[in-house]
């Protein structure tokens, strides 16, 4: 039969001791133990975080560069279909001037200017092989661009209207009132030989008249924008837009007689 002594008393009483006293200073060290434990997780748990950033960095500038290349890939076959719209557009309005011109025409394209004369002179993918002369007159949908100045095997150039040796006869739609356009150094026509009181406006369309070889009647050559009057006689002058934009031609038509 299990007795209680003196001891074991006291052995009883020293452990119930130190559980209360663990009780009593559990609170004290809770904190501290927490902190101590928790700053090896929280040194692993930043470690794992940098190690996710340079992972997934890594893996977005790679994604970045693909889709990248991707939108520059897209943006060059935009480009490409915007060209070829706008090359069908232009072939389109030739092709319908083409049939219904009531003179032969050969389509060419503009392959390169004239490096002595940039401004002034164009040069085209067909020849004397296509049956184009020297003496020959060039034109757009939109109206009159050039004659032919010289003309090889395969290729020939054109001079512009704007040139300063290029001449034509011509007349103001509206009224009819004739006059000589010729170009000048600074990119535009100037119509001639204008009487003082004849009938011309701003914004009047400038046709040629038919009278100087090779150039049909009726082409537009383009619009008055400005009127004056010459210095030393009593005839008027006037500065005529181009109807065509001879900086930015790529196809043209030349006119068989």
């Amino acid at each position: 039969m299990f007795k209680f002594t003196n001891r074991t008393l006291i052995s009883f009483g020293i452990f119930l001791a130190v559980i209360a006293l663990l009780f009593v200073l559990l609170p004290v060290f809770k904190n501290p133990l927490s902190d101590l434990l928790g700053y090896p997780l929280i040194v692993l748990k930043a470690v794992q975080t940098e190690i996710k950033g340079l992972v997934f960095y890594h893996r977005n500038f790679i994604q970045n560069a693909r889709l990248k290349n991707e939108i520059d890939l897209l943006k060059n076959k935009l480009s490409e279909a915007d060209e070829v719209f706008l090359e069908n557009a232009r072939l389109k309005n030739l092709l319908t001037f083409k049939q219904n011109a009531p003179y032969k025409v050969i389509a060419a394209r503009v392959i390169g200017r004239d490096p002595s004369n940039w401004s002034s002179a164009i040069i085209i993918d067909k020849g004397k092989k296509s049956g184009i002369k020297k003496g020959f007159v060039s034109v757009t949908f939109l109206g009159l661009v050039g004659r032919v100045a010289e003309a090889s095997d395969s290729t020939s150039k054109i001079l512009l209207i704007t040139d300063p040796n290029l001449s034509v006869s011509a007349m103001v739609r509206r009224s009819r009132q004739e006059g000589l356009v010729v170009g000048s150094l600074g990119g535009s026509l100037i119509m001639k030989y204008l009487p003082k009181e004849c009938d011309i406006n701003l914004g009047d369309q400038v046709i040629t008249s038919g009278l100087t070889p090779n150039y049909p009647k009726g082409l537009l050559i383009g619009t008055v924008a400005e009127t004056g009057e010459e210095l030393s006689s009593s005839l008027r002058y006037a500065v005529i837009k181009p109807a065509v934009n001879l900086a930015a031609l790529e196809e043209v038509l030349v006119i068989i007689p």
